[in-house]
């Protein structure tokens, strides 16, 4: 990388060199340029009072342009050359750009203006670049990075004393002076030697900054990297990578072999071939905070546990963790309360109260809180439920913050296809007349098996009130609500827990706020509450609250040939997902997780979900079309390499670590969870093998979130979804900015060129199934609709996934688009 001496902010300059150049201050656009902190430069006097108007104060020469900083009370004359000459440097990087139009739009710029603040100038010079990028020269981007990136170094140079030119100052330096502010946590001084933290400083590389995109730079900048209280620039992107592996590494054993485990994990983050979740991005190294992204729970149906639920999912809410809510078992409306006819409210009210509780108890306030709510298909107040988010109707009966999401067994969708009645029960009728509860029953098989012959019971006892609907009508509210709100969430409950491999310890009645969690849930119930002088002792029996650790592959970086020893390997997975799980497990040690039975269950199954995304930039560059079977078959592929590689790690874990606790007995154990696949080639056979006698250090292994965010800093699409356009402009409050997808080029372009509205949904549900074969918990899986799409065919895509064995679908995305354009949907 070029050495940029004369950047965009170093170029306001006296003549004669009186007047040095400095770094400007806060942006006047947070859309164009992150709030990061004041000037933080040396503090300048104020230019004389009887300076006259367009003359320099020392020299009294006539001046067309002032340079102002520190609010205006500092002002130079602007040097034309010296921004020149800046421009040329970063363009030295990116050869094949033309800037001469760059140069003579940001001049005139400049020069129609009587005075500029430095913050302005620096920001038209991002903006002017980033407005360059399209299909010929998507290299604008990287370009308008490095303009952000020298930003970010001016500023940590000066807040932390040390020259620009070395890009990085004293990483020991950098922890002790957060740790002193109460930014850092101490864990690392407490964990490492100064001697030990020198090394690892010195695996930093400044060059693995140049991999940013500015999309990705300002995102990662704005709002992870860490800064003082007054949003001053200290921490730098390298710096962030390296926090990161050294906190997940602290506790590992023995140390001579720990500073090697700092290098692997900080290798995989540098060179985004991973990225871990946002609350670890977020959160590590740092103070308070907790590390996971996602969590489960399971409301009891009694006042003391719909209010304890509340609150742990308020004190969820406020770590950072999103949360979906199962209310299978709280009594439907018109239900007894202690034998009173008529007296529940049902789920609605209790519901509206979660959706105040998300509003109220924000995300460490960097974004409201996120609730999903489950409910079973066979509820009574199913269609209460299905309406909740719709903009019509009684308002009191609405939860607009609130996302739902229904648990759906293979039962009702054959009497959707069959076009049969549906019944609704209570299900504290069932348990009343019955003793058990419906819910806690699947199919075994597929047409076959504990639920249908359990709900075929109640069906036939006269003694259990219950409703009588049309399945396909129940459905068509479904399809309505989904197309006007996106919701709710679909959860094929059987395929679940047919296909969950710690069976043998519990049910999985839902999933989480994204859907891509799948794992055993139980109430948390209030035993009793004893007086003790002046205390109050109170003794619950903890219920399996989940938990989910997430960090994903990009494909985009990992999975296409790399640099190896003088050879071409193919990929980096071999190397990455050793370090990747040894990362997530350690994660489920340093978390201090905001509700004690979160803790007690994440120990128990020590869950994780490494994840993906990047898949359609993987496809562009693989040269593959998204609707073509081959994407299907490379799916298939790819994801069980992935899962064999996760599994083999986790195993060689087992051996150094343990397992975790709830291993014998599981699918992992027994071999079912092989055999259920189809995993019968010699190489699988052996894993599975070793599996058995060594154990698994992790019950879960495989979740898809949708991490947009983090795909974003890493420069590559999200999840596993298409891209909503290979080029388009997205609106901003006072401009308009054009947005490339990854790696967009003349040889890529073809393979970009149907967007999410245009690519066959049929296709991407194949794509998913070959998947979902690998992937033991789920995949955050979307549908791309448009607005006007037929019922028959949004119905058809429903069953298909169904038929296809996914486990959930996540948001039904509809998009007023032609229908004409929507080739896969108009036949």
């Amino acid at each position: 990388m070029p050495q940029i001496h004369d950047t965009p902010d170093t170029v306001a300059t006296a003549s004669a060199g009186r007047n040095r150049a400095t770094t400007p201050g806060e942006p006047a656009d947070a859309a164009r340029a992150p709030s990061d902190g004041a000037d933080g430069g040396d503090t300048i006097p104020t230019p004389r009072a009887d300076a006259t108007p367009g003359a320099d104060a020392a020299t009294g020469q006539c001046v067309d342009t002032w340079i102002t900083k520190e609010a205006g009370n500092r002002r130079m004359p602007f040097d034309r050359a010296r921004l020149e000459r800046a421009i040329d440097r970063v363009h030295a990087e990116f050869p094949a750009l033309d800037v001469t139009d760059y140069k003579r739009s940001v001049l005139g710029f400049v020069e129609r203006k009587e005075a500029l603040s430095a913050d302005d100038l620096t920001d038209h010079l991002i903006r002017e670049a980033e407005a360059r990028v399209d299909v010929a020269a998507p290299e604008w981007e990287l370009f308008a990075a490095r303009l952000y990136l020298h930003r970010l170094y001016k500023r940590a140079s000066r807040n932390r004393f040390y020259d620009v030119e070395q890009k990085y100052g004293s990483y020991v330096g950098l922890q002790e002076s957060l740790a002193d502010r109460n930014i850092y946590s101490n864990d690392i001084l407490r964990a490492y030697s100064k001697e030990e933290l020198q090394d690892a400083a010195r695996m930093i590389d400044p060059d693995r900054d140049r991999l940013f995109a500015y999309n990705g730079l300002y995102l990662l900048a704005t709002r992870y990297l860490a800064t003082d209280h007054a949003r001053n620039v200290y921490e730098l992107p390298q710096e962030r990578w390296l926090t990161i592996a050294l906190y997940l590494m602290q506790d590992e054993r023995p140390r001579e072999r720990r500073m090697q485990l700092v290098g692997e994990a900080y290798w995989a983050l540098s060179n985004l071939f991973m990225t871990v979740a946002t609350p670890t991005l977020q959160n590590a190294g740092k103070v308070g905070g907790q590390l996971s992204s996602c969590f489960i729970d399971t409301v009891d149906d009694s006042l003391q546990g719909i209010y304890d639920s509340n609150t742990d999912i308020a004190r969820v809410s406020k770590g950072g963790g999103g949360v979906g809510a199962y209310l299978g078992y709280v009594r439907a409306a018109g239900a007894p309360i202690r034998g009173v006819p008529n007296s529940s409210g049902g789920v609605v009210p209790w519901i509206k109260q979660l959706n105040n509780t998300a509003v109220s108890v924000d995300q460490l306030g960097q974004r409201k809180g996120a609730v999903a709510v489950y409910l079973d298909i066979w509820h009574r107040d199913i269609e209460a439920f299905l309406d909740l988010r719709l903009n019509n109707g009684d308002q009191r009966l609405r939860a607009h913050d609130v996302f739902t999401s229904v648990c759906i067994p293979d039962l009702f969708m054959e009497a959707v296809e069959r076009r049969g009645d549906w019944y609704l029960f209570c299900p504290y009728e069932v348990k009343r007349v019955k003793g058990w509860y419906l819910q806690d029953f699947y199919d075994e098989t597929r047409g076959a098996g504990s639920f249908r012959a359990r709900y075929e019971e109640v069906v036939a006892d006269e003694r259990i009130p219950r409703r009588t609907v049309k399945a396909i009508d129940l459905f068509k509210r479904i399809m309505v609500s989904q197309l006007e709100t996106g919701n709710p969430f679909m959860f094929y409950r059987d395929e679940v827990n047919r296909k969950n491999p710690n069976r043998h310890a519990g049910m999985v009645y839902s999933s989480n706020l994204c859907t891509e969690i799948l794992q055993n849930m139980s109430p948390t119930r209030l035993m009793q509450e004893i007086i003790s002088g002046n205390q109050i002792v109170t003794t619950k029996q903890a219920g399996d609250f989940v938990v989910c650790n997430l960090s994903s592959i990009n494909l985009g970086r990992a999975v296409v040939p790399q640099d190896g020893q003088g050879d071409l390997i193919t990929d980096v997975l071999e190397r990455l997902i050793p370090i990747q799980v040894r990362m997530l497990d350690n994660v489920i040690e340093l978390n201090a997780l905001p509700v004690p039975q979160a803790t007690i269950t994440n120990r128990k199954y020590r869950a994780i979900g490494l994840g993906t995304f990047g898949w359609h930039h993987l496809l562009a560059l693989k040269g593959i079309h998204w609707n073509d079977p081959e994407a299907e078959g490379f799916s298939d592929a790819l994801y069980e390499r992935i899962n064999f590689l996760t599994i083999q790690a986790s195993m060689e874990l087992a051996k150094e670590k343990g397992t975790y606790p709830a291993f014998t007995g599981s699918d992992w154990h027994t071999g079912a969870y092989f055999r259920d696949r189809g995993y019968v080639s010699p190489q699988w056979l052996d894993l599975a093998a070793q599996v058995a006698v060594n154990g698994l250090r992790n019950g879960w292994l495989l979740a898809v979130a949708p991490n947009m965010s983090t795909a974003q800093i890493a420069g590559s699409t999200a999840s596993i979804d298409p891209i909503y356009s290979a080029f388009y402009y997205e609106e901003k409050k006072d401009y308009r900015r054009p947005v490339a997808a990854p790696g967009l080029s003349l040889e890529t372009w073809p393979y970009y060129g149907k967007g999410a509205y245009q690519v066959d949904q049929f296709a991407s549900v194949r794509q998913n199934a070959r998947r979902q074969r690998h992937v033991d918990q789920s995949v955050s899986f979307n549908f791309y609709v448009p607005a006007t799409i037929r019922a028959s065919t949004l119905l058809e895509l429903h069953m298909t996934a169904w038929r296809e064995g996914l486990k959930t679908t996540y948001y039904v995305r509809s998009n007023d688009i032609d229908i004409d354009e929507c080739e896969w949907c108009s036949s």
